[in-house]
């Protein structure tokens, strides 16, 4: 049995994507399961099968030869011309069908219409993926312009989710992607994205006070003039 004919079946039996290393530990963990059967039979003064030669190398199977059978496996059905492959995302390794084949795949999903991102949505998406774990003060001080209906909305859709609060006056929200975003877009990390190491280095814009968000939520005390507190305390 070959290695890229075992991989290919752990990843169609998956329901989700797997990586290198989840990959060569299922099968070494095969190989150790094999290995307690024979050895409990022969504890137990039965004659136990022979562990099948082939398996034995893959006791030490590691990530690299994965990625060596996953290569085959591409190759193989490039050149038979097939409508999928393995691709790599976020999470690991799953098959997709060509791109090409899309308008015919997308029949089954009838109620998923294809939406494009607006260009304001898309600026606030590009400065949460660059600049990852950020607040919305400092993504408003980059734009301008204020991104509450732009968070919302990438919310909505789950391209962006809230990872935490930042150790910050007020403990604003902090901002991130989601691993939908990685598949949306298709990569594998933020390093995929174009000039990510120079991007993620300039420095941004200053915001007023990353703790406004939270105070504008306040209610506001009412304001009493003097006159009238003086009025209220005449007898």
């Amino acid at each position: 049995m070959e290695l890229p004919l075992i991989v290919e079946a752990l990843l169609i039996a998956s329901s989700e994507p797997l990586s290198a290393d989840e990959l060569a530990r299922l099968i070494r963990a095969r190989v150790a399961e094999a290995e307690d059967v024979y050895q409990r039979e022969s504890d137990d003064g039965g004659e136990p099968a022979p562990l099948p030669e082939w398996l034995k190398p893959l006791a030490a199977i590691a990530s690299a030869e994965v990625l060596s059978a996953i290569e085959q496996l591409n190759a193989a059905y490039q050149q038979s011309g097939r409508s999928f492959s393995l691709v790599e995302r976020g999470k690991g390794w799953k098959f997709y069908t060509a791109a090409h084949y899309g308008d015919f795949v997308r029949q089954l999903f009838p109620g998923r219409k294809p939406e494009r991102l607006s260009g304001p949505a898309m600026e606030t998406l590009a400065i949460v993926a660059y600049r990852q774990p950020i607040t919305k003060a400092a993504i408003e001080a980059v734009r301008g312009v204020s991104c509450d209906g732009m968070l919302q909305k990438l919310l909505d859709r789950d391209l962006i989710r809230i990872g935490g609060r930042a150790d910050l006056p007020g403990r604003p929200l902090l901002y991130e992607t989601t691993e939908l975003f990685y598949e949306h877009f298709g990569i594998r990390s933020i390093d995929d994205l174009p000039n990510s190491a120079e991007l993620r280095k300039v420095k941004l814009p200053e915001p007023v006070s990353e703790s406004a968000e939270i105070n504008e939520q306040l209610p506001l005390a009412p304001v009493v003039s003097t006159q009238e507190s003086a009025t209220e305390e005449a007898p």
